[in-house]
């Protein structure tokens, strides 16, 4: 058998040990036990109470306090089940807004002025160049 032969025997047993670990690292992911999806993913639900910041209490209990720090209470309509859910908070959105809104109008004045800046230096500079070029003449 040639060197090429005995090359392509040993990437395809690779390529085979390769896939079988692929399916049995597959495979024991299946076996693991699932996890439980919340009742306001999958059915209709009402607002018990309304969003609120976290405690610290609840920040430090509740996983649902991790992603945005406020939670609302919910009621789903099937299974009558009450869970938490996180929420995003309408009046820090409404701050986060007008400070990236500021932020941006304080970036556009910043370059409107030296854009301004600028131009007044680039007439300058033309000004200069025609005034030596009227006077060579």
């Amino acid at each position: 058998m040639g060197p090429r032969v005995l090359l392509a025997l040993g990437a395809l047993v690779w390529g085979l040990r390769l896939a079988e670990a692929t399916v049995s690292s597959e495979a024991k992911r299946s076996v693991s036990p699932l996890v439980a999806t919340p009742c306001w993913q999958v059915e209709d639900f009402v607002v018990v109470q309304d969003c609120a910041l976290c405690t610290t209490f609840q920040a430090k209990t509740m996983p649902e306090c991790s992603m945005t720090g406020f939670i609302e209470q919910i009621s789903c309509a099937v299974s009558k089940k009450e869970e938490y859910k996180s929420c995003r908070s309408v009046v820090t959105e409404a701050r986060s807004f007008w400070k990236f809104e500021g932020a941006t109008i304080c970036v556009a004045v910043a370059f409107a002025l030296l854009v301004m800046y600028r131009q007044r230096v680039l007439d300058r500079k033309a000004l200069e160049k025609v005034r030596k070029q009227i006077e060579s003449i």
